[in-house]
């Protein structure tokens, strides 16, 4: 009995900082997001802001539209290859995945990597376009790399 109790309050330790972490970091990416209005605005304003759209392949086919101005980067390239973005610019990603997962975890390991001006677009895509912002349509080739 008394080893049932103790593996119970371990598990209930274990997801209770586990609990704790995520919190933790989703305060962290709260506060390096950016919403379509503001996006909206500092691009209408001429503000010089990197946008890349850190689509998968696939979800790239389903919907060939992008950003005005935005510059696609594969999630793997950027991940394997961290040089292909400024570190000192202000820079915001975006996907379509449920939750903003890509562009979530590509702006969590560039602020691990010293990045200071990340921000994750809310919403990704599907949001921008909720708002009527203009898109337009992707045209560059790309490779149906699978992997994430």
């Amino acid at each position: 009995m008394n080893v049932l109790i103790a593996v119970c309050g371990a598990i209930s330790l274990v997801l209770t900082v586990f609990s704790m972490k995520r919190r933790r970091q989703n305060r962290e990416l709260e506060s390096h997001s950016i919403t379509p209005e503001a996006l909206h605005t500092l691009m209408k304003a001429n503000h010089e802001v990197l946008v890349f759209d850190v689509r998968r392949p696939l979800d790239l086919l389903i919907d060939l539209e992008s950003i005005p101005g935005s510059t696609r980067i594969p999630p793997t390239e950027f991940l394997e290859n961290h040089s292909l973005i400024p570190k000192d610019k202000e820079t915001v990603f975006y996907c379509t995945c449920p939750g903003d997962e890509t562009a979530r975890r590509i702006v969590h390991q560039a602020l691990r990597m010293g990045f200071s001006g990340v921000k994750l677009l809310k919403g990704g895509l599907p949001a921008w376009k909720g708002k009527g912002y203009s898109v337009v349509k992707y045209g560059t080739p790309f490779h149906l790399d699978t992997r994430t």
